[in-house]
């Protein structure tokens, strides 16, 4: 009962969200504001001793801000590895709350800062820990895996953390293994997976709230308008959206699709903060955004993550001045949680190989 709650709780959130997206932001800032704010926060970070890393589905300017005070914008585990490995002793995380504790798991002797510790994630909320450990300790022959989105404590509670480009991959292995696998929380990740290996899977019930706002039909009208346009879907998608994909991946395979891919349409069914860095990959395509839910062709909501929406300048400028936002895991449950994390490093640092 307390699962489906919280995630009628942030059904809501989502669906206000995107009914606002199409209104005029009330105040737009000029480019003079946002370089004043820029240099205002490049000198609080180097004063700091912080970088500022930032997830793909950032609002564009926190993106731009990341790069050119040289951090980093990506998914969220290469935000955590790369923090790790930056000599800056203050990481700014410019995410959702489980980005930020994946930072202090990878970074225990760091300050780990958000701009604000209300961003969170319907998977994370759908997902919590008292009732996903009874459902683990119901089917004990199982080996325990879930996707990156899912808070330190349920981390701690895995054999195996993954994340959508490296998902598959770990599935098959541990699928060749004869194991039997938990799989949470993202229920349409886990069907495409389960599809794309044959692996025995029990799915817990979760799902992203925006890219499940994506509707085949709504894709198949805008197909009409751009008949010869690529549809690129990220995996967290229901399985009708994912079958009429050209391609399905994570944020990082689906801004290679963009490059590769002959098209010069792209419609994107994954949140709009991805276009940013796609159309620095691939300048020369025309990028569509799919439209989500609603019965029209055009977008009466591009999906956008209301909670990647509170990642704002303002509260970046804030919490660098007073970091009163800041990420704490307890370290025993730290080092729980690291070791699924290393196991999946360990996995993707050997497919390289």
């Amino acid at each position: 009962m307390t699962e489906s709650l919280i995630a009628n709780d942030a059904k809501k959130i989502v669906e206000q969200h995107l009914d606002q997206l199409g209104q005029p932001k009330a105040h737009i800032l000029s480019s003079e504001e946002k370089q004043h704010k820029f240099a205002l926060i490049a000198d609080e970070l180097k004063r700091q001793d912080a970088v500022l890393v930032a997830h793909y589905y950032c609002d564009p300017e926190i993106q731009e801000l990341a790069e050119l005070t040289g951090g980093c914008v990506s998914d969220s585990l290469e935000m955590a590895r790369f923090g790790r490995d930056h000599p800056a002793t203050t990481l700014v995380v410019a995410g959702v709350k489980f980005m930020g504790e994946t930072s202090k798991i990878l970074s225990p002797n760091k300050t780990v800062l958000m701009p604000t510790l209300e961003a969170t994630c319907s998977l994370d909320l759908g997902c919590p820990i008292d009732e996903f450990s009874t459902f683990c300790d119901a089917h004990p022959d199982h080996t325990v895996v879930v996707y990156a989105n899912t808070s330190a404590a349920v981390k701690a509670r895995a054999d195996w953390v993954v994340t959508s480009s490296c998902a598959v991959e770990i599935i098959e292995h541990l699928d060749s293994q004869g194991e039997k696998i938990i799989w949470a929380p993202d229920q349409h990740l886990g069907r495409y997976i389960q599809k794309k290996t044959g692996a025995e899977m029990l799915l817990w019930d979760g799902s992203c709230i925006v890219h499940e706002e994506f509707r085949s039909r709504g894709i198949a009208k805008m197909k009409a308008l751009y008949p010869d346009a690529a549809v690129l879907v990220h995996p967290e998608s229901p399985e009708s959206v994912i079958d009429i994909a050209d391609a399905v991946g994570s944020t990082s395979q689906l801004i290679k699709a963009a490059q590769t891919l002959p098209h010069k349409q792209m419609i994107v069914a994954t949140d709009r903060g991805i276009f940013y860095k796609m159309q620095q990959a691939a300048p020369d395509k025309e990028l569509i955004e799919a439209p989500t839910a609603g019965e029209g062709a055009t977008c009466r909501s591009c999906a956008h993550c209301p909670w990647m929406a509170m990642n704002e300048l303002d509260a970046i400028l804030h919490v660098l001045q007073h970091k009163d936002q800041q990420i704490f895991v307890d370290e025993a449950l730290r080092v729980r949680a690291k070791l699924p994390l290393d196991r999946m490093l360990d996995f993707t640092a050997n497919m390289k190989r």
